[in-house]
């Protein structure tokens, strides 16, 4: 198969962009690559030492981190969405005095709609739900991250816990999280032109809501999952098995996946110029209950189901015309 260059004459913004996609991707190497660096250097270890106490005993991962708005307005932010393009698309009134719970769909390789519209101003969600502080939420393992972790907590990123949630939800007015539902088992059914959906058996963040009183909120980007291929990996072959593992034992499973090169579009690690297109749905209120029943956790899981597939079916013709099938909830 000849290979297939990138032209020499791309325009700046074009080549900007993809600077700033390629250095989203090695950012966590070459962090970790100052810090080991100071570390190991006799002048600075004392403070590599202090800053990973300091990380042991920092709390702000759940208490609601520590969002600098500046850092969140940066232009490589806005590079990274011009990129694919992407966009954030809103359906419905979020009133500022209340709370919210976002589901967000489909995890897709790396959630990087989730990263772009909504853990950055990127496609300015403060000013599409002005009032609302919206913290995009992941694993408690990416703030065991030397330096990586201060990035995002800059961004308003916290951990993904039950006590994360309920220090955020009770914050007061606006105060909202994010949640991307399927997590990393959803990650290994991320191929183009499908979106089967880990949530049947996803009931903790309906129960986070009941018990907070917050509004839950079905977002799907489409094009999450079209962005890179991944490498097929049906239930009991080897890939799979060994996917397993990873995630038994570290909590977050590797798709193995590729996209396009830095200088050839055969193939690399870069994503795909693809459209991504996050739409917000209509909130869902909840009824503020302590402990509510498996019942009523059934019952506000189907509202929400229906709300999401309502989602899908009112914008799919528009950003998914070449879907390969329908939108599927497993498991």
């Amino acid at each position: 198969m000849a290979v297939e260059w990138a032209p020499l004459s791309l325009p700046l913004p074009r080549r900007r962009q993809t600077a700033s996609i390629l250095f989203w991707i090695v950012a966590i190497p070459i962090l970790l690559g100052f810090f080991f660096y100071f570390l190991f250097t006799p002048r600075y270890a004392p403070w590599c030492l202090a800053y990973l106490v300091f990380l042991a005993l920092d709390p702000s991962a759940e208490t609601g981190g520590r969002r600098i708005m500046v850092f969140r307005r940066l232009p490589l932010w806005r590079w990274m969405k011009d990129y694919f393009p992407m966009a954030l698309i809103k359906t419905a009134e979020l009133d500022p005095a209340g709370n919210y719970l976002f589901g967000y769909h489909p995890h897709g390789i790396i959630a990087l709609g989730a990263w772009t519209n909504f853990g950055t101003e990127a496609s300015d969600f403060a000013g599409k739900f002005p009032g609302l502080n919206t913290r995009l939420m992941t694993l408690a393992t990416n703030f065991n991250i030397p330096l990586w972790r201060e990035v995002l907590l800059s961004l308003g990123i916290v951990s993904v816990s039950r006590r994360s949630c309920d220090n955020i939800l009770n914050k007061g007015p606006g105060h909202s999280c994010m949640i991307v539902v399927g997590g990393a088992t959803e990650a290994l059914h991320a191929f183009p032109g499908t979106a089967d959906l880990t949530i049947r058996k996803r009931l903790g963040f309906i129960k986070v809501a009941l018990r907070n009183g917050a509004s839950l909120v079905p977002v799907f980007t489409f094009g999450e999952n079209d962005i890179w291929n991944q490498v097929n990996n049906p239930p009991g072959s080897l890939i799979r098995r060994t996917q397993a593992l990873f995630q038994k034992y570290l909590t977050f499973a590797p798709p193995l996946f590729f996209g396009r090169g830095i200088f050839q579009y055969n193939v690399g690690i870069m994503p795909f110029r693809r459209p991504v297109v996050s739409v917000v749905g209509a909130p869902i209120p909840c009824p503020k209950t302590e402990n509510p029943s498996q019942e009523m956790i059934l019952h506000y899981q189907e509202k929400y189901l229906d709300a999401l597939q309502k989602v899908w079916d009112d914008h799919k013709d528009k950003y998914a015309p070449n879907r390969k099938k329908e939108m599927c909830f497993f498991e």
